[in-house]
């Protein structure tokens, strides 16, 4: 199982979710990315997009970072893409 960090410091809202929709595209099923970010927003927005696509949020962190903002870091495992596990079914 690959595991992909994704820093995401800095970047404001959509970017974050933007980002990490772009990443799991490319990721392969059953793979884990870890996303760290700053924007407040994305303790929202990431969850919501990980509800849309099927991918598994398996823990969320928030803790102090550098200069008082609040870091977050979500785990995430890459779901099977429908269109695979259907392919896979109809083999």
């Amino acid at each position: 199982m690959t595991e992909t960090e994704l820093d995401l410091r800095g970047l404001k809202c959509p970017l974050p979710a933007l980002k990490t929709r772009k990443a799991l595209s490319r990721a392969e099923a059953g793979a884990l990315l870890v996303v760290t970010c700053t924007d407040p927003m994305a303790a929202i927005d990431i969850p919501h997009l990980l509800n849309q696509t099927g991918d598994e949020l398996l823990d969320r962190e928030a803790r102090a970072g550098e200069n008082g903002a609040q870091l977050l870091v979500f785990r995430i495992r890459k779901a099977a893409s429908a269109s695979t596990a259907s392919t896979k079914a109809g083999a």
